[in-house]
């Protein structure tokens, strides 16, 4: 039996937030600053951590550094006032809600698809017949769903559960850009905290990331885990096949291949 850990980005990924998080910025900077932020910093796979730190400098903060925990706080803070707009702006891309469904097929028996004690979807009746590859239904591996994203916590949960795609995530076993600066530093803190929640090892390719950018796929390959790309943000398939992803997808609305690909299965 293999388990798997699957760690979704969120943004342009799971879903297009409609500019909900520049929005949160320029609240937060005006807040502590009193006056309007005059540009904001790339955002595509960094985590807020690091976006914050480069937004500030670019304004012409000194020592941006010691406001940084202050800015995410403030950001978490308005986690209520994101999903308002997010319920406005945001939606789910396409497939992303069938993907999520489909991997929930595989869920550790005794736990719900978010992770909680309870009776896991995989424990009754398994994914469907031939989906996993042994044509009889009866899965062959466990797989855990969460997130790793450059978002703070709360803005991560906001986003995700104003288009309802929280219900299958074990939030719990992910990681967060409020942790570390560095996306690959998210990697090893969601093996971890996985790993303690399911006693189970997730390292080299029993984790996969799945992503938009090439700093997903690089913190893929940097962690030793697989990277499944897809091209739905603002990198060409080409470009992600370039950065090193195992496999890249146009899109997540083919669920059969997004599932194969996760699992690391032939599909055609």
């Amino acid at each position: 039996m293999r388990w798997l850990l699957v760690l979704w980005d969120v943004d342009f990924t799971l879903i297009n937030a409609g500019g909900v998080g520049a929005r949160l910025y320029r609240m937060v900077f005006r807040d502590m600053f009193g006056t309007e932020l005059p540009g904001g910093a790339d955002m595509a796979g960094r985590t807020d951590r690091a976006i914050v730190l480069d937004t500030l400098a670019r304004a012409g903060i000194p020592e941006p550094r010691q406001h940084l925990d202050q800015f995410l706080a403030r950001l978490a803070a308005l986690a209520p006032t994101g999903h308002e707009l997010a319920v406005q702006h945001s939606r789910a891309l396409p497939g992303a809600a069938a993907a999520l469904d489909a991997l929930a097929a595989f869920a550790p028996p005794g736990r719900d698809n978010a992770g909680r004690p309870g009776t896991g979807h995989g424990q009754e009746g398994g994914p469907a017949p031939g989906l996993d590859g042994t044509g009889d239904g009866a899965p062959d591996v466990r797989v855990v769903q969460s997130v790793l994203t450059g978002n703070v916590r709360r803005m991560a949960e906001m986003k995700l559960r104003a288009v309802g795609l929280d219900a299958h995530l074990d939030l719990a076993a992910g990681a967060y850009g409020d942790s570390h600066e560095v996306r690959s530093d998210l990697v090893h803190l969601a093996r971890g905290n996985a790993a303690r929640r399911y006693g189970r090892d997730f390292s080299g390719t029993a984790t996969v990331l799945v992503g938009d950018t090439p700093l997903d796929v690089a913190a893929a390959r940097a962690t030793g885990a697989r990277a499944v790309a897809v091209a739905t943000g603002g990198t060409s398939a080409d470009e992600l096949a370039a950065s090193g992803a195992d496999v890249v997808l146009p899109d997540l609305t083919n669920t059969a291949t997004v599932v194969s690909a996760i699992l690391a299965r032939s599909y055609p």
